[in-house]
């Protein structure tokens, strides 16, 4: 008859993912669908003849939330805060968005 092994329960308890992995995928997680809908969101201006001001409200429009979102994970990787990274990227990319609307609204 073959023999069972048991596990300890501290083995068990190593199996387990940490709670912190987990809240900061989530969040990064989070930081991307916002700033998909944000890109997507600035790929809806369009202009007929643009001003200087607008121009750049379309550029922000639309690669800001990229650029957010890259500048929150080199803060993240650079002071391995990467939740509070993430919250100040969601933040970040949310602005951006906001802005790039003031500048270029139809």
């Amino acid at each position: 008859m073959p023999t069972v092994r048991r596990r300890s329960p501290a083995a068990v308890a190593a199996a387990a993912p940490d709670p912190r992995v987990l809240a900061v995928a989530a969040a990064w997680t989070s930081v991307l669908a916002v700033c998909l809908a944000a890109a997507l969101f600035g790929h809806t201006a369009r202009l007929s003849r643009p001003s200087v001001t607008q121009r750049a409200g379309l550029f922000v429009s639309r690669a800001g939330p990229w650029l957010a979102a890259l500048g929150a994970a080199s803060a993240g990787a650079a002071t391995g805060a990467w939740l509070a990274a993430a919250a100040g990227g969601a933040l970040a990319v949310v602005a951006v968005a906001v802005v790039g609307l003031g500048l270029a609204p139809s």
